[in-house]
This record gives structure tokens, sequence and C-alpha cells, in this order.
């Protein structure tokens, strides 16, 4: 009995038991396991992928909607892997357009390496933007912003909720009532008694990465990744989008560098909904 070609092969919905075989399809790819990001993922979003006849998964990636369950305001797609013994046969094409078409009418977003953005061109994306990613240890270097900061507790959830959907721009609930498990510190920045931004920090093998991003001005996002920085001992990453200049700047004075840049890409949009102004980072590249 012959072999069913790789391309041939069921796409499938996968689930929280799969987990150990995304982490080790990112590993196979010389990516990190990033066990606790694929936690996250399957569990707020669509898995899709083929299992390889050879076991483990062949191809993966999740889709992560948001807004209205029934008919979502935007999908962000992240984690499109093949393992390396089928690169490079059509899989990664083939799973997209399972993906795009699984998702309709729904706007679609990415982040891009730029190996990947010919195949996301071809299917149709758009860049609309850049975003750089920082690595590195935070050392202070000069005074630090004044704003005041302080941990989140259960009793901001309403608040963040609300700051979070004027910003990005369509509801996430399900993925933000999850952060204070996933993340290791939440904080916020208050001025006059409100919330005037919020970010988070989590653990991903030997960094923190910082994110979501969001605050009222550039000084207030100093802010709140300073406060997190005085509180951990690893490294911080972050992707920060490239029209906050003065942000990226400040945040190489203090001791990260540039490590590479990603294309922000869109389907069945112009552009991202939300105030970029507000968006200083994603919770992570793979959900927006």
């Amino acid at each position: 009995m012959s072999t069913p070609s790789p391309t041939a092969l069921p796409i499938r919905r996968l689930t929280r038991r799969d987990l150990s075989a995304c982490a080790d399809l990112s590993e196979d790819r010389g990516w990190p396991r990033e066990e606790h990001k694929w936690g996250l993922l399957l569990a707020a979003g669509k898995g899709y992928g083929i299992d390889a006849p050879d076991g483990g998964l062949l191809a993966a990636c999740v889709v992560t909607e948001y807004g209205p369950q029934e008919r979502p305001d935007l999908a962000a797609i992240g984690m499109v892997l093949v393992a390396e013994r089928y690169a490079r046969q059509g899989i990664g094409r083939r799973l997209m357009r399972h993906v795009v078409s699984a998702s309709g009418t729904t706007p679609l977003t990415l982040h891009a390496t730029p190996n990947g953005r010919p195949l996301y061109e071809e299917l149709g994306f758009k860049v609309t933007g850049r975003a750089e990613m920082l690595v590195g240890d935070f050392t202070p270097a000069g005074p630090l912003p004044s704003v005041a900061t302080r941990a989140a507790t259960a009793e901001d959830l309403a608040e963040i909720l609300r700051l979070d959907e004027e910003v990005f721009g369509a509801d996430r609930t399900h993925m933000i009532t999850r952060l204070p498990a996933f993340a290791d510190r939440l904080r916020v920045a208050v001025a006059d008694g409100r919330i005037t931004g919020y970010t988070a920090v989590w653990p991903n093998t030997r960094t923190h990465v910082v994110g979501p991003l969001v605050a009222h001005d550039t000084e207030t996002a100093k802010a709140l990744v300073a406060s997190l920085a005085a509180r951990t001992d690893r490294p911080l990453r972050t992707d920060i989008d490239v029209r906050h200049e003065e942000l990226l700047a400040w945040l190489k004075e203090q001791g990260l560098a540039s490590v590479a840049f990603n294309s922000v890409m869109t389907y069945g949009i112009a552009e991202l909904p939300g105030d970029w102004t507000r968006r200083f980072a994603p919770l992570t590249v793979a959900a927006g």
C-alpha cells in the first residue's frame, strides 16, 4: 500500500492534547519549544494540523478569533510551521489556503518573517506595518519615567478589558482574562484614579516577553516596561510597532538590541482596527 502524498493528508483541528507534538514541531524547525505559549494559543484559539505518517505533526498553525463568536471582527494567524523533512512541498501553502477558506469573511492578520512573506503575499495578504523585535537585559540609563504603576488586581479587570477593546479594536475578553494565570506579572498605569495603560510579562524559554503593551502615551509605555524590568532577572523580549520610534530608541538606550523585523500583514481589511498610537506591542506575534 503506497504512502499518500503529504499534500493529500487530512487537515484536522488540534486540541490541548497536541501540545507536546506542537512543541516538538517548533523544536524541529529550530524554534524554542514554547510550550507555555502553545498552551495559551490552543486553549484560546483554533489549532489546525496535519499528522505525519511517520509520527508527530507534519504541520500546524493557530488562529485566534476576536469579537463576537458567531461573526468575529478579526482573526490572527500564528505559529505556521512545517516539519523540516516536509519543507518546500507546498504543505504550508495548503494549510494556509485551508485557514483562509475556513475563516470565511473574517478579516485576517499575521506577523510574517522575511521568509514567510512571499507565500502570504501570494495568498492575497498585504503588508500594512512592521514590528521590530528587541531582546536584551534592561539596564536603566538615566532617569526613569515618573508615571505611577502598580500590580493589577482582580478589580482592575473590567477596566482593562474596556481599554483593551478600545485600543485593539475588537473584544479580546477570552484572551485577556487568561493573562493573570499566563503571565508572571500584570501591571497597570494609573492617573487621576483611572487606568491609562497596562502590560504583562510572561515566560518564554530564557526570556520574559513584554506584551501586550497598551498605553495612553509613550511615557506611560516606558514606565510600564521599566516596572516589569525591575521585577525580573531575565532578559526582556518585545515586538514594538516601528511607528513608535521614541519608545524603540529608549529601549535600545536601556540595553535592548534589535534582532529582527517582521511584516504585519492583513487580508480582507486595509489596516488593523483600533488605535495604533496606544498599541505598542502585541500579547504575542502569534495572536496579536
